[in-house]
């Protein structure tokens, strides 16, 4: 599909109501990542969706039941990492390289966890122009260790359970932003990795997709 000019400027118009009306009236308080947020297309990670559906305050399917988190979940969680220049972060849900490409925006370098080997090779392609952002294909909740110890762990979705083999990933003190889900309900959360293991707290309810393995083992019963 060939994009003009006024197409272009549609999609802008788009982007800066997202910032305006979604963003900057609800605690997004990091003005690097309104920035962010008000220069990188998001209609160029999600082909084949109309404009005034990528830019709404809600979760948009990307096919085999995943699902792109909402503008402000994203852009709250982005916020309480406060990701910094030279940052190393692994980012957990990578989907088609939206986040991925926000925080390379910081000036942070990303590694890029996705499980779904279809939206690894849309996020390879919207990604292959920006440096410092690797895609790895692989389980969401094995993380990639290979390249550990990272300063920060975004998890782009919400999780019944935050497994250890992510977060000691993160070297001590790492700062830890994720989506939790808690008897139905999902939250936004921030905290860092401790020596002993991760302090993780709530700052909010809100609307933020779940991610796929990571449900808590049912408990036993006799």
């Amino acid at each position: 599909m060939t994009t003009t000019s006024t197409d272009a400027a549609n999609t802008a118009v788009l982007r800066h109501a997202m910032v305006a009306s979604q963003l900057r009236t609800n605690a997004v308080s990091d003005a690097r990542v309104v920035t962010a947020m008000a220069t990188v297309p998001r209609e160029d990670f999600i082909p084949g969706t109309e404009a005034a559906l990528v830019y709404r305050d809600a979760a948009l399917s990307l096919g085999g039941g995943r699902f792109q988190n909402p503008p402000l979940a994203t852009a709250r969680l982005l916020t309480e990492a406060e990701i910094v220049s030279q940052d190393r972060v692994l980012l957990i849900g990578a989907a088609t390289g939206y986040t991925a490409a926000l925080i390379a925006r910081l000036g942070a370098k990303v590694t890029a966890v996705e499980s779904d080997p279809a939206l690894a090779v849309i996020a390879r392609t919207a990604l292959a122009g920006l440096p410092d952002v690797e895609v790895v294909e692989g389980p969401l909740a094995q993380g990639h260790a290979a390249d550990a110890p990272y300063d920060v762990l975004v998890i782009d979705g919400a999780v019944e359970d935050l497994p250890l083999a992510l977060t000691e990933q993160l070297r001590v003190d790492g700062r830890i932003a994720t989506g939790l889900v808690e008897r139905g309900v999902t939250r936004l959360a921030a905290g860092r990795r401790t020596a002993g293991g991760q302090g993780v707290q709530a700052f909010v309810d809100g609307e933020c997709v779940i991610l796929p393995g990571f449900a808590r083992p049912a408990a036993f019963r006799f």
